[in-house]
C-alpha cells in the first residue's frame, strides 16, 4: 500500500565547523513497506530521523532521493494537498492554533460538510459529548488535551487511508493517553486505517503491530516490541549505538 524505496533526506548542516556549505543526512536510504490497515510505531533516540521520515511521507519534507509509492502510484513529488486528497493525513506534535477560527470551522472543512449530525458523530468518536465544544475558538486558551482532541477529530473526519501522528501524547496528561491509544486502535480496526505513530511512549509501542526503531536515519530494527526491548532498555542509558567493548569488557549500546 505504502512503500518507501531508498528514501533519503538531507538538510543544511548548521553544526558544520567550516564555512563551506554542507549537508547532513537525516534519513539514510530507507526502504520499507507499510501493509494496509496495520498499526506502526516509529521510535528511536531524539534526532534519529523519526519525524523527518514521517514528514517525507506527508510531503512536508522533500525527498533528496528515492521514491514513495502509494497504492501503486509514485507520489514522491506530489504536494501536501494532493497527498491529503489521496488519503494521507498528518497530525502534528504541536497542533496549530487559529485565532478567530472555531473548532466547528475546522471540522466542517475536514469533513467536507457542516451537517450537524455528521459533526456530532465525528466528535463522539474522539470522546466529546457536548456540541458546545464545537464553538470553542482554536486559540491559546485551549488546554493541551483539548487541542489534541480537536486535531484528532479533524484527522479522522477525513476517513484517511493512512493516518500519521507525530508524538500525539505531547502536552496531554497521563490519563488521556490510554483513551487516545484506544481511539487510534478503534479507528485502525473499524476503518482499516493504516496508522503510523511516532512516539517514545510505551503505550503506543505496545499497541503497534510493528515497531520500527530508527537510528541515525536508518531502520535499525523492525518487528515486535518484545524482541526490541533489550535495545530500547539500552537506549535509555546509552542512546542506542553499536555494541562496543569498553573498560572491563563492558558491553552496551553507546
Amino acid at each position: 500500500m505504502l512503500q518507501l524505496q531508498n528514501v533519503t533526506f538531507k538538510a543544511p548542516d548548521s553544526d558544520a565547523k567550516n564555512k563551506a556549505p554542507s549537508q547532513k543526512t537525516i534519513v539514510n536510504d530507507v526502504s520499507f513497506a507499510f501493509e494496509p490497515g496495520g498499526f506502526y510505531a516509529i521510535t528511536g533516540p531524539n534526532g534519529s530521523g523519526k519525524t523527518s521520515l514521517a514528514k517525507l511521507i506527508m510531503g512536508i519534507n522533500e525527498l533528496s532521493s528515492g521514491k514513495i509509492i502509494f497504492n501503486g502510484t509514485d507520489i514522491s513529488t506530489l504536494p501536501i494537498h494532493e497527498r491529503s486528497n489521496a488519503g494521507i493525513v498528518y497530525g502534528f506534535q504541536h497542533p496549530a492554533r487559529f485565532k478567530g477560527t472555531t473548532f466547528r470551522d475546522l471540522l466542517s472543512i475536514s469533513a467536507g460538510t457542516d451537517d450537524e449530525g455528521t459533526l456530532a458523530r465525528i466528535i463522539a468518536r474522539v470522546g466529546v459529548c457536548s456540541m458546545d465544544f464545537l464553538n470553542k475558538p482554536v486559540d491559546s486558551k485551549l488546554s493541551g488535551g483539548e487541542i489534541k482532541k480537536i486535531e484528532l477529530a479533524t484527522v479522522i473526519a477525513r476517513n484517511p487511508k493512512v493516518a500519521i501522528y507525530d508524538e500525539p501524547d505531547t502536552g496531554i496528561d497521563l490519563w488521556t493517553i490510554g483513551p487516545m491509544v484506544d481511539l487510534l486502535k478503534r479507528e485502525q480496526k473499524e476503518n482499516k486505517t493504516t496508522t503510523i505513530v511516532v512516539s517514545h511512549n510505551k503505550a503506543f509501542l505496545e499497541a503497534a503491530d510493528t515497531l520500527l526503531l530508527i537510528r541515525k536515519g536508518k531502520i535499525a530494527y523492525s518487528g515486535n516490541l518484545k524482541d526490541a526491548m533489550p535495545m530500547l532498555e539500552d537506549l535509555s542509558v546509552c542512546t542506542f549505538s553499536e555494541p562496543c567493548q569498553g573498560e572491563n569488557d563492558a558491553r552496551c549500546y553507546r
